[in-house]
């Protein structure tokens, strides 16, 4: 088992963070709007991740993010003035941490209990990956600390559904509710604009080993809503795991996809796919590792960055009702700046988050079975 977990581990810090397991494989652009609204009446009692119920009695007025994406989630909706502890670090250097507490370790995604309990946070917001640390969990609680543990997130809708809890868990319902309509409108239009356009073959390459994701990630959910055939899922792969490349050479995608970052400039897996058309005619995209990685708003601008090298003219044609959409949302109040990661601009309207949140995958790990073909 330790072994097992050392290969997840290292495939983790590889590839992308994967999404929860809650309701079942993303279908289509997963862009169908929610009803639900967000809700700020407390006290609060929700059923958390862990099966339990969670109550919190006032809205909070100090909140630790457990992990990177988690850091994300709360400023993506304007809860940052709550926060007083995060990561901090090269996995959250988009987001502003000022005089915020660092509770890892030198790592940056490693949480110190001790930091945390110093802080006597009203609530803890927890990636799932918190399941896998249940000695962490156990000292916050002996230390009378509530904690959030959010689902993990297999589709776009449970993205959303991040968000919209994590409004919840600040006290920040109003921003959570603004987030989650900015989504929709934005892939509302993808999913108009690439209706009737087809739908080319292609391979995720997140990792010299193979590593790529079928359905029940919300990456798969990035690619079908860019408008790709996500050839792992069309081989039947679920979940993260790993495929031969000799079964990409025989599929023969049109094109590679690839997360963008300081470990690779090109595909990871270039030399052993000598031959696929993908290679052969340059049709490459590179996409934000962070915003590609992690299930939080920024997904969107990973659909974009898709849409924009698949499907060039279809993307000229939306760009500006892109921009439309991202201006009214500033106009709402919010203070971030709105640049789209296919601008290159890392500071985008929802604040991104590192490469290594991609550690937030390890909630799937536990039950993550690497395929071999």
């Amino acid at each position: 088992m330790q072994r097992q977990l050392a290969v997840i581990l290292t495939v983790l810090l590889t590839v992308s963070a994967i999404g929860p397991a809650v309701a079942g494989a993303g279908t289509g652009t997963g862009a169908a709007v929610q009803d639900a609204e967000v809700q700020c009446d407390y006290p609060l009692t929700m059923t958390d991740a862990t099966g339990e119920d969670v109550t919190i009695e006032d809205e909070p007025e100090s909140v630790v993010t457990l992990y990177p994406g988690d850091a994300q989630l709360a400023y993506s909706i304007g809860a940052e003035d709550t926060v007083v502890g995060m990561p901090v670090g090269q996995y959250t250097e988009s987001l502003e941490a000022g005089d915020r507490t660092d509770i890892t370790k030198d790592d940056g995604v490693t949480p110190v209990a001790e930091e945390i309990i110093s802080l006597n946070p009203d609530v803890v917001l927890a990636a799932n990956v918190a399941l896998y640390n249940q000695d962490l969990l156990e000292q916050l609680e002996d230390a009378g600390i509530t904690v959030v543990v959010l689902d993990r997130a297999t589709s776009l809708d449970d993205v959303r559904e991040n968000v919209r809890v994590t409004g919840q868990v600040t006290g920040e319902c109003d921003g959570a509710e603004e987030t989650i309509q900015w989504m929709n409108e934005r892939l509302e239009i993808y999913e108009n604009a690439l209706e009737n356009e087809s739908a080319p073959l292609a391979y995720y390459d997140g990792g010299e080993s193979g590593d790529t994701h079928g359905t029940e990630t919300f990456q798969h959910d990035v690619m079908t809503t860019a408008g790709l055939t996500n050839l792992a899922a069309e081989e039947g792969q679920v979940e993260w795991g790993q495929m031969n490349s000799e079964v990409v050479v025989d599929a023969n995608p049109e094109w590679i996809v690839y997360p963008d970052s300081d470990r690779w400039d090109a595909p990871p897996s270039t030399a052993d796919l000598d031959g696929v058309t993908a290679i052969q005619e340059d049709n490459i995209v590179a996409v934000d590792d962070n915003a590609m990685s992690q299930p939080g708003p920024n997904v969107v601008y990973a659909i974009e960055t898709i849409i924009e090298n698949v499907h060039p003219d279809v993307y000229s044609e939306i760009e500006g009702d892109l921009e439309a959409v991202d201006e009214e949302y500033r106009d709402d109040g919010n203070e971030s700046d709105g640049g789209s990661e296919s601008d290159g601009d890392n500071e985008s309207a929802i604040p991104g988050f590192g490469t290594a949140a991609a550690l937030i995958a390890l909630l799937a790990a536990a039950g993550f079975v690497a395929r071999r073909r």
